[in-house]
């Protein structure tokens, strides 16, 4: 990379309130260095506590986008998170034909972290013909057996084998997410298919986080393995510095106080004490 910020690009529907989505994708790929870009593929009404609408961009609107961004700017890496319809997936899937980025990571985005769906069943289809074109797709665990068409695991051995499963039937790359899961550590499971047959697996572990405040953790983890990647050149490297980021994300999250619901992440949680914005003290307040 020569020194210069990774030119990432975020291609995701919005939220308001900036906890998830293509806002979370900006702060995320900025707090880790790198140049954040962003394509919408949806106008979706949401807050901490729930997804109130969602207006799909035009597979037309989306293209432009697209095309505007690759067009004149080289573009090193990109993450793909919301699409909610067959023809984003579709014309996402087009684009990358036509573009051909380095590195492509893939959250297959199902539901809000406060429930409210974001991709219709319908797009099932055309998202797993998708995940053939990336390098990395992250679903936890319900999202990997909504697109192997199975019930969710309740083992964690069984949703490792499945996550191996899926990486040999796409032949791409799967980091099987744990932190919707029990226990001391959250654990996920990066499972890269091997040419010859078979998969290796890595580990990448990390102390599970006591908070509720968990909204668009999802969009900041596949959002910072775009951004890693174009400078480790390694997956089990870059899994295990975002997740290592991500703690501190969710350890600071109560500091921001926004929403009543599922707060966000503390995105810039990195930033010294002393470039925080400091309140200014007035002369009542001194009295």
């Amino acid at each position: 990379m020569s020194g210069r910020p990774p030119r990432v690009l975020a291609i995701a529907g919005t939220d308001p309130t900036g906890g998830a989505g293509i806002q979370a994708d900006i702060k995320t790929i900025s707090a880790l260095g790198g140049y954040a870009m962003a394509a919408i593929t949806a106008v979706v009404a949401q807050n901490t506590t729930g997804v109130r609408a969602v207006r799909p961009v035009s597979a037309r609107l989306l293209a432009a986008q697209l095309d505007a961004v690759s067009d004149d700017v080289e573009v090193d890496a990109v993450k793909i998170g919301m699409l909610g319809s067959s023809s984003a997936a579709r014309t996402v899937a087009a684009w990358l034909g036509r573009a051909r980025p380095p590195i492509v990571v893939l959250d297959p985005v199902m539901r809000a972290t406060t429930g409210g769906r974001l991709t219709s069943r319908r797009a099932l289809g055309s998202v797993r013909e998708l995940i053939r074109r990336v390098d990395l797709v992250t679903p936890n665990r319900d999202e990997l057996a909504l697109l192997l068409g199975r019930t969710p695991a309740d083992e964690w051995q069984r949703a490792v084998d499945d996550a191996v499963e899926a990486a040999t039937l796409w032949g791409t790359r799967v980091l099987l997410t744990g932190g919707d899961g029990a226990g001391d550590l959250a654990v996920d499971v990066l499972v890269e298919p091997r040419a010859n047959g078979g998969a290796r697996l890595t580990e990448a572990s990390a102390p599970r986080v006591a908070t509720h405040h968990t909204h668009g953790t999802g969009c900041a983890l596949s959002s910072a393995l775009a951004t890693l990647q174009a400078v480790e050149n390694d997956w089990a490297r870059s899994v295990a510095r975002a997740k290592q980021w991500l703690v501190g994300t969710l350890r600071d999250a109560e500091m921001l106080e926004v929403g009543r619901g599922a707060g966000p992440l503390h995105h810039f949680h990195r930033l010294s004490a002393d470039t925080a914005p400091q309140r200014s003290v007035s002369a009542d307040d001194e009295r």
